[in-house]
């Protein structure tokens, strides 16, 4: 037989798969249907492990649910917007579209490399108008509902890559991309209410429980972060033009009578007018000019050295009538709760090192029941429950008892009222580049603020535009881009030059999937009904929080705007681990990067794909493995010779897992009901394995093990004609149970045993619980605890009958001849130990 060449082999079944249209896929309601979907990849030019590893994980279970009968989507595209094809094109000097066109280009020819089982024809691209006239509808949509406004805020800003940057983005007060310093700047910005969906955000994870990963479900409560409490005024001393006093949500109204200061975040909106004409202001102007500029999870961080300024102004503690000054303080954040924070330090660890280093005075109200808390000797603040002191009328009271009887005394006498925080903000969707889909709103001096007409959709971005050395957008310099008529009065409009985050275009695309060639809306009904939601998704953990928390408010947006029927947009999550290498997670600058195409060319696919999926579980890191890989390959080589030489000529077409009655082993040695015992479990396991666990490695161990038994007993598999048809079902059930992980060489090796239907049409084979007793077991023989032997008697044979044996054992024999046996050992079904001397 011809010697195992992977790229023919792969390159042969590539094409038969893609001109046959084995992948498309119709909705078809007489079938139940499977919709599994891998993150979409960012076309950066080239693939990497990573993606090889998400998106083998990701075939294997689409090619699985296939074999158990499913209608199977499983689509491809591409997340082509973004600040890093502008960056890319700048330093290559290339427009931004054709970086993206071309890089989609490569990837696309390497994933199909790789025998992919996508369904083509469903290919998206999010920088192609036809993807994005339709969030651009979106967005009206929104704006029309109130779900999208326009307010000024400060944001990170990153000078040289011309942008604002999410939170997430500045890293050590450091822009992502350049490493550069981000300030803070004011700008007016587009913003989406995901607030007013925070609730049922929040409540819905309930339905995920049990398929999502429970630490990415934590991570979503802890990002929405709601805190039940009070929102409390304390009026000011002396009010300031706009405001009579200082709104704080605390959820420990039980402290309110030991709030002795007040803190202010550096950004809170007061603090220009409580510092106006002072002796203080240039000092407080200063400091909020350097804690805006701070990292924002340092500021949030417990091991922050505390500081303030005093703004020279007083509020009042509603509950004990007393003045107390107001401070900026570093720790103090607007994005949670109102950025202003009652400081009861003896209550409060934060307050407390605050308090002492500035010398501000402590009130105890809260003791520990028996106990006598001294303020002036605490060297630590007393956050532990305890029994109220100095409360006048609630002093005695439990403090959570006293909660809410303190929430019921302010709402009484309007000096606050129970409220509901959470630490969810809105989503800020505008960014100031050129490389995303444009908003379509229009500026007018006399309208104002003006929808682009949904006939005047979509608004194109200008692919004709030269791109500025400093990565500045060039759209606000562009006329003929931003100067238009007024669509409601006809007069000088501008366009708006912000484009869209390009978290935008994610949180919605799984869904186009279902029809993606709908030209005129974004989705068929049917189609999104039939489909719709996500079966299983499959990413990495790093998206854990906002792109899984966007996307599940776009979809309850639009169930509420009429276009969708459900309300999650993944029924099950798989978050896989990363894959690195010399110890640390692959990239260029550490110079560590294994490229998939050079793996393919020397290995091939399949090769590829074996390691990757069985050198760890998919939740796990995957560390590469030079020697890994190239078991891998002598593992599929070994099939190959397996198949083609050493079963040559005992082989013929038979399903995999074939009834008894068809076998007819009567009259054969007990080493083919061995081997169709062996042939059962490997289905079994495999299935179950991927099934319910995701657990492909073990899967994988299965096969190598059915293929090691065939290879030791090839001989007396050979010896007996009558058997054929047991070791054909058995080589059947091998190359099935490992198709969904090796598609090509299985289909290879299935046409060359005789068959003439598709190995990809089969179904899963079907175990039979009863082949998977056995009469005989086989144990290990030692002697002094080394391995001697292996030994197959029956199962119910007897410690005597086990010793016989195991002395009967020729190599045994020859370890143990001239030496007293002291003792034999027996572990019944297991192992018999020969000690001797």
């Amino acid at each position: 037989m011809s010697k195992y060449v992977p790229e023919d082999v792969e390159r042969k079944w590539q094409r038969i798969w893609e001109e046959g249209g084995h992948f498309h896929v119709e909705a078809d309601p007489s079938k139940p249907k499977y919709y599994v979907l891998e993150m979409f990849p960012y076309p950066s030019g080239r693939i990497h492990m990573g993606h090889v590893r998400n998106y083998s994980i990701g075939d294997v279970v689409a090619r699985f649910k296939r074999m158990e009968g499913h209608n199977v989507l499983h689509p491809m595209g591409w997340d082509a917007f973004g600040m890093p094809a502008e960056n890319a094109a700048i330093k290559h000097k290339l427009h931004p579209a054709a970086w993206t066109i071309s890089n989609i280009d490569s990837m696309r020819t390497q994933l199909q490399r790789l025998g992919y089982s996508y369904d083509w024809r469903r290919e998206i691209a999010t920088c192609h108008p036809g993807y994005y006239v339709h969030e651009q509808r979106f967005f009206l949509k929104f704006l029309e509902k109130g779900l999208v406004y326009r307010k000024h805020s400060p944001q990170n800003w990153c000078e040289t890559c011309g942008t604002v940057l999410a939170n997430e983005q500045v890293i050590d007060g450091c822009c992502w991309r350049c490493d550069q310093a981000v300030v803070q700047k004011d700008l007016e910005q587009w913003f989406l209410r995901i607030t007013d969906y925070a609730e049922e955000l929040l409540a819905d994870l309930d339905q995920l429980v049990g398929g999502w990963p429970e630490r990415v479900l934590t991570m979503q409560r802890n990002w929405i972060g709601k805190s039940v409490g009070a929102e409390i005024t304390f009026k000011l001393a002396e009010p300031v033009a706009g405001s009579e006093g200082v709104t704080v949500f605390t959820t420990r109204p039980d402290t309110l009578f030991g709030a002795t200061f007040m803190s202010l975040a550096a950004e809170h909106p007061l603090v220009p007018s409580l510092i106006a004409g002072k002796p203080q202001e240039a000092a407080v102007n200063a400091f909020v000019e350097k804690v805006r500029n701070m990292d924002r999870i340092v500021r949030s961080a417990d091991d922050l050295e505390k500081e303030g300024v005093f703004t020279g102004a007083y509020c009042v503690n509603p509950a004990t009538g007393k003045q107390i000054p107001i401070y900026v303080a570093n720790f103090v954040l607007m994005g949670y709760g109102t950025g202003a924070v009652m400081a009861v330090p003896a209550h409060d660890q934060r307050d407390f090192e605050f308090a002492r280093k500035y010398d501000l005075p402590l009130t105890v109200v809260i003791e520990p029941k028996g106990e006598t808390l001294d303020a002036s000797a605490m060297t630590a603040a007393y956050t532990d429950p305890g029994v109220l002191t100095a409360s006048e009328q609630f002093t005695g009271m439990d403090n959570e008892a006293a909660k809410a009887a303190i929430i019921d005394w302010l709402d009484g006498s309007g000096r606050g009222k129970k409220s509901i925080n959470y630490r969810l903000r809105d989503w800020n969707i505008s960014r100031q580049r050129y490389w995303g889909a444009p908003i379509p709103v229009i500026y007018c001096e006399s309208c104002g603020i003006v929808p682009v007409p949904d006939a005047d959709l979509p608004v194109e971005l200008p692919r004709d535009l030269a791109l500025m050395p400093d990565g500045r957008s060039p759209l606000p310099h562009s006329p003929s881009f931003t100067d238009v008529a007024c669509p409601k009065c006809g007069g000088k409009a501008r366009r708006e030059t912000d484009t869209l985050d390009t978290f935008f275009e994610s949180s919605w695309y799984f869904a186009r999937y279902a029809s993606a060639r709908e030209a005129g809306r974004p989705f068929d009904p049917a189609e999104l009904a039939y489909w719709l939601p996500v079966d299983q998704y499959i990413g990495g953990i790093e998206h854990a929080i906002l792109h899984l928390l966007y996307s599940r408010f776009f979809v309850k947006a639009l169930r509420d705007l009429g276009y969708v029927g459900f309300d999650e947009p993944f029924a099950n999550l798989l978050t896989q681990g990363m894959v690195i290498k010399d110890g640390s997670k692959m990239s260029k600058s550490k110079g560590n990067v294994v490229d998939p195409d050079l793996m393919i060319g020397k290995y091939g696919a399949d090769t590829v794909r074996v390691f990757i999926l069985f050198a760890a579980p998919p939740e796990k890191d995957l560390e590469w493995s030079d020697t890994g890989i190239e078991g891998a390959s002598r593992f599929l080589s070994r099939l190959w010779r397996l198949v083609t030489e050493e079963l040559s000529g005992v082989l013929t077409p038979m399903p995999a897992c074939a009834p008894a009655e068809v076998l007819n082993l009567d009259g054969l040695p007990p080493l083919f009901a061995e081997l169709r015992r062996r042939e059962h479990a490997a289905a079994a396991k495999a299935g179950a394995d991927i099934r319910e666990r995701f657990q492909f490695n073990t899967a994988i161990a299965v096969a190598m093990e059915l293929v090691n038994f065939l290879y030791a007993n090839v001989e007396a598999l050979r010896a007996e004609p009558k058997g054929a048809k047991a070791v054909s079902s058995a080589v059947a059930t091998l190359l099935t149970v490992l198709s969904p992980i090796a598609p090509h060489i299985c289909e290879e090796l299935w046409q060359t045993v005789g068959h003439t239907s598709l190995l990809l049409n089969e179904p899963w084979p079907t175990h039979d619980p009863a082949a998977l007793t056995s009469d005989t077991v086989e144990i290990v023989v030692q002697v002094c605890g080394k391995l001697r032997g292996k030994l197959t008697v029956p199962a119910d044979a007897d410690n005597t009958a086990l010793e016989q044996a195991a002395l009967a054992e020729p190599n045994v024999a020859k370890h143990i001849e001239g030496k007293t046996v002291r003792k034999v050992i027996v572990v019944p079904g297991k192992l018999v130990n020969v000690v001797a001397n």
